[in-house]
């Protein structure tokens, strides 16, 4: 930790990998299948990000962890030589495979892709990270959706600790820092039992998982509040499957260092781009003689070369550099404010910067939001998704 804000709850730190140091806050894209969809990782450099995620569930399947490992690795795989994390898989073998099986020793689950049956443990999840050569490995869990019950949710969170442990045992590489995720769902009893227990076992950081899925920002943001304040002020935080811009800005000032999601890059290929004023669809006529660029305070490829104008026609006539230049941009902006975040922090005007962010920035209408993600769950529990969040 290098310094904090607003009574110690933000906070500006660095985390240091085998294939370099991060600073935090940070925003991490998704690369699930080893790629961020449409760009480079050249670009993503230029863009600013300084860490990838990957999905060990999508790699196992396909090219499989062993073809991985004989092209040395997942980092020259991709040709990336910056940090990446890897998610264990679990969410998408409780949402993407077929007929799941759960048993404690761990899933039996058909394949999403031809319907070949696998099975994955705590240990397997971590051997399959491990080849991988990921920095920051994640622990395997169980995911409940926000429709479970209250056994259901209370099952799963036990079986995640007792995955937990037997994926801390199971660890044998020194060069990964391994992540354990906090469950419970909405229930505060829940995530305090697991942080109690989690903590005890010593891991490098600890994730809150199972957020984000259709609940109320409101209830999102106090579980993450509540969670948040029970985990060790010298290890990372990171909030799983959030991106929204509001999101990320709210959350640091919750304790929160670190976050993912597919949002700016889903959004992006769907014509929808950020802006300090809130989502913007590029699609809508407004835009279709506009000479500036899609925002004019965006330093980004896109911002710099192409009119809103000229994106706007792309969109329409569906050209594929549409979906490459909106998400270069959307990228970029969450760059920037992480940078700002981070800037905000360490110069002791976080909450001024806060202040001023969120009442600036117009969000999507709350109700619209949640019915949209509950759709896209429901469309995730039949097998018709293709990314984690």
């Amino acid at each position: 930790m290098i310094d904090t804000d607003i009574g110690g709850r933000a906070r500006a730190g660095e985390m240091i990998t085998a294939h370099g140091s991060v600073p935090t806050p940070v925003f991490l894209p998704v690369g699930s299948q080893a790629t961020v969809k449409t760009v480079t990782p050249e670009e993503l450099e230029e863009i600013g990000v300084r860490m990838v995620l990957a999905n060990a569930y999508h790699l196992y399947l396909r090219p499989g962890t062993d073809t991985i490992a004989r092209m040395g690795g997942l980092h020259r795989f991709m040709n990336w030589e910056k940090p990446i994390l890897t998610d264990s898989g679990g969410y998408q073998v409780f949402s993407l495979a077929r007929m799941t099986r759960i048993t404690d020793e761990g899933a039996t689950f058909r394949s999403h892709i031809d319907g070949s049956e696998h099975s994955i443990t705590p240990e397997g999840a971590v051997r399959i990270q491990e080849s991988l050569g990921a920095d920051i490995i994640m622990a395997l869990d169980e995911v409940p959706f926000s429709q479970d019950s209250p056994e259901k949710v209370a099952a799963a969170a036990e079986r995640t600790l007792r995955w937990a442990d037997r994926c801390r045992k199971a660890q044998t590489r020194s060069d990964q820092s391994l992540f354990a995720i906090v469950q419970g769902g909405l229930s505060p009893g829940l995530r305090r039992q697991c942080v109690q227990y989690l903590t005890s076992l010593g891991f490098a950081g600890y994730a809150i998982g199972g957020l984000s899925l259709g609940e109320p920002k409101d209830i999102m943001w106090r579980i993450t509040e509540e969670t948040a304040s029970l985990l060790p002020a010298d290890k990372p935080r990171y909030l799983m499957g959030v991106g929204s811009p509001e999101d990320l800005v709210t959350c640091v000032g919750l304790g929160i260092d670190m976050f993912d999601c597919v949002l700016p890059t889903r959004l992006g290929r769907n014509g929808a781009v950020f802006t300090g004023q809130g989502r913007r669809n590029i699609r809508n006529a407004i835009y279709r003689q506009m000479p500036e660029p899609v925002d004019k305070d965006c330093d980004c490829y896109t911002c710099r070369h192409f009119s809103a104008a000229y994106l706007h026609h792309l969109f329409k006539c569906e050209e594929l550099l549409a979906y490459r230049l909106a998400t270069i941009h959307n990228l970029r902006f969450m760059s920037n404010l992480m940078c700002r975040i981070r800037e905000a922090i360490l110069n002791h005007t976080f909450a001024s910067f806060q202040a001023g962010f969120l009442a600036a920035y117009q969000p999507t209408d709350e109700n619209m939001r949640i019915d949209q993600k509950r759709k896209w769950l429901k469309a995730q529990e039949h097998h018709i998704g293709e990314e984690k969040y």
